[in-house]
């Protein structure tokens, strides 16, 4: 799954580094792509260039590619890639004489000669295979960096795209010394432009994913371009992290229990027929560390003699053996290691349109929402029986259509034959857009009546199409995904318009303000150590391209992350606040092709003042009406009284604390599985969640 591989942490590194936004010193957040390239300050013409080499791309450059990709098989593309580096040797030797490099010119040359002989031609790479000698990436821009020229002006040109000075002259330099551009006869020509067609279609994947993920896709390939130029030039792309995936079992330190008192919260009084009724409770605010106890839960039993207990100690329904907790922030990033055999397995490359893998064969259609506004997208994939069940698929808060954990759940769903429908979370732009202007999610009823309606819409579209009666719905979510689906299950507990539905609920927040304030709290680590941050975020960015490059042949045994906990907070929260960039853009309507002074604002705003910019400013909601509101608290209801839903969750999940978890345990009894670790879905890769799942689902089981 080297595709999917590459997706997920390149996913992963671009939403980090689109965390950032227009420079300013007083601004709450940073501005990397001023730290790494200086003013933008041709922006509004880098804007038109970039826009006009997105159309180029589409219809011109693009399906040059794909008929090159539905000709050539996988196999046979990375043949011809890896002999296309082994020609453009002399650059990476001359790069690395200028800097001195002795070493990587050792490096290079054993690489060439050996792969050159016994790589037939350098096909293949028995250096590293047989040798286990590493590439080392040089080209002349890093050279140029070595002899201190500095990046200059950043600017974007046609068809070559992203660039500065130093990056021009740099890649001049390469075609110079690239033995292929001296090749002059016709067919050696022709030679010359299956290479170069070859090599740049490995570009394709990123370049679709930016254009389609982020709502203004101009300012994160700005910055990516920045922060991957930066690393390569300091030779952060050399780091050695295969010793820190792989930590024995005896060596991993846990760190000791942190007791600490636990906030109450009062339980609201039961209203069975209308839920707006109940008294509201006082909700959390400090944050605390969960009261963590191994082995099977006894909750049940207590809840039946005393139903108020509170002191009852909240125990794992799961063990996950030899998961060698690191810290909550940390394992939560342990949601990249989700995988499945089969997702994307072909002997085609993605822009084959012979690719016939599991994620190839999932439909995109769309449905109006509103009128006057762009049609909302949703993905989805059909059994051969169109009257089979169907799953529908919340993901996390910010995660689109396109969302990798949607794909991969979507195969579980359909692998026990049912039809699945992605759609993408309500807290995300493209939603948004669909949405009339000016409209800003936040408020789980609200956006789940919404999402129930577009549900039904959307299931109401595909039996037209296919002719069908699909069978019995199951809602899945992840996140604020879960907590969605769960407020969905409420309102067709007291209005069923769905038929026969089943709710499946993976780490819901309890209490989304809470929830809030830690990403919050994540996202404003910067500031403990702002001094060296430039070269905190190159460093864990380049530990991120690096994992992603040695995950594929080392999955089974990777039991740990290569960050300290400083690092994974950096990500996590600036992975969040992307998040929140995105859907600020689109609330505000700002443009895409001009300079785009609205970054001040979103640099300044996190979702503290989004509530209370979107949320509270319109109607007469307090603070505590919104805590009450946004959280499980307000359909306790619900949970206690019905039993067509369950909910997983980590005793470890950063984004609750351990009374309210207690409180979810005595709303939901047995409903609720608690793991005992894996933080904040940092178990979804672990057989032992999976195969609890499948088991949940089958259509076999009573």
């Amino acid at each position: 799954m080297k595709s999917k591989t590459i997706t997920v942490f390149v996913l992963l590194l671009c939403f980090f580094i689109n965390g950032f936004s227009v420079f300013a010193a007083e601004t709450k957040y940073p501005d990397y792509a001023y730290e790494f390239l200086g003013d933008d300050r041709w922006e509004n013409f880098n804007r038109k260039m970039f826009n006009f080499n997105l159309g180029l791309n589409k219809y011109a450059i693009r399906p040059v590619h794909i008929l090159w990709s539905s000709i050539m098989p996988e196999y046979g593309m990375d043949r011809i890639q890896s002999a296309t580096k082994n020609i453009e040797f002399p650059i990476r030797l001359v790069s690395s004489l200028i800097q001195k490099d002795f070493a990587a010119c050792k490096t290079e040359t054993i690489r060439f000669f050996t792969n050159t002989v016994l790589g037939l031609g350098g096909m293949f790479d028995p250096a590293k295979s047989l040798f286990n000698i590493e590439p080392v990436n040089e080209n002349m821009e890093q050279a140029l960096a070595g002899c201190k020229m500095q990046t200059g002006k950043y600017f974007v040109l046609p068809v070559l795209s992203f660039t500065c000075l130093r990056g021009l002259i740099g890649r001049l330099l390469d075609t110079a010394l690239n033995p292929g551009s001296y090749i002059a006869t016709p067919v050696l020509a022709i030679v010359k432009a299956g290479l170069t067609v070859n090599k740049t279609s490995y570009m394709q994947p990123m370049i679709k994913m930016v254009e389609s993920t982020y709502a203004d896709p101009y300012e994160i390939a700005k910055k990516y371009y920045g922060l991957e130029t930066y690393i390569r030039c300091a030779n952060l792309d050399r780091l050695d992290i295969a010793d820190l995936l792989h930590v024995p079992v005896e060596e991993v330190k846990k760190e000791p229990e942190i007791k600490e008192p636990v906030v109450d919260v009062k339980k609201p009084e039961i209203a069975v027929q209308e839920p707006q009724n109940l008294v509201k409770i006082e909700v959390s605010s400090e944050i605390l560390n969960p009261d963590i106890i191994k082995g099977g839960t006894s909750f049940d039993d207590i809840l039946m003699k005393d139903r108020s207990a509170e002191n009852f100690k909240l125990g794992a329904d799961i063990l996950l053996p030899g998961y060698n907790p690191q810290t909550p922030v940390i394992d939560s990033m342990r949601t990249a290691l989700f995988d499945l055999p089969g997702v994307d397995e072909s002997i085609w490359n993605e822009l084959s349109i012979w690719n016939r893998s599991f994620s190839k064969r999932i439909r995109t259609s769309s449905v109006l929402v509103t009128e006057g506004r762009p049609e909302y997208k949703f993905r989805y994939i059909m059994q051969k029986d169109k009257n089979a069940p169907v799953a529908i698929i919340y993901p996390s808060i910010g995660e689109g259509i396109m969302s990798s954990h949607s794909v991969l759940l979507a195969k579980i769903f359909y692998d026990k034959g049912y039809s699945v429908v992605i759609q993408g979370s309500h807290f995300q732009w493209e939603f948004v857009k669909s949405m009339p202007q000016g409209y800003a999610p936040g408020l789980p009823s609200k956006d789940a009546e919404i999402l129930r309606q577009l549900s039904a819409k959307i299931i109401e579209i595909l039996e037209q199409k296919y002719d069908c009666k699909t069978g019995d719905k199951v809602f899945i979510g992840t996140s604020f995904g879960a907590l969605t689906a769960l407020f969905v299950a409420e309102k067709e507990a007291r209005n069923n318009t769905l038929g026969n539905t089943k709710y499946i609920s993976i780490c819901p927040p309890v209490e989304l303000i809470y929830a809030m304030k830690q990403f919050d709290k994540n996202s404003e680590e910067w500031n403990n150590s702002s001094d060296d941050l430039k070269q905190r975020v190159a460093q864990t960015a380049a530990k991120i391209l690096k994992l992603y490059e040695t995950r594929d042949d080392n999955k089974a045994e990777i039991n740990s992350l290569p960050f300290t906990d400083d690092e994974a907070k950096l990500i996590t929260g600036f992975i969040m606040h992307q998040k929140l960039s995105d859907l600020i853009f689109t609330i505000e309507n700002a443009p895409k092709c001009s300079k785009c002074e609205i970054y001040h604002v979103i640099n300044n705003m996190n979702y503290q003042d989004y509530t209370e910019k979107y949320l509270l400013a319109v109607g007469d909601m307090t603070c505590d009406d919104l805590s009450y509101e946004t959280s499980l608290h307000s359909i306790a209801d619900y949970l206690e009284h019905n039993d067509n839903y369950k909910i997983y969750h980590s005793l470890t999940d950063y984004l609750t604390n351990a009374n309210q978890l207690k409180k979810l345990k005595q709303y939901t009894g047995n409903k609720t599985v608690l793991l005992d670790n894996g933080a904040h879905l940092g178990f979804l890769y672990r057989d032992e969640f999976i195969n609890d799942l499948k088991q949940t689902i089958s259509l076999n089981s009573n």
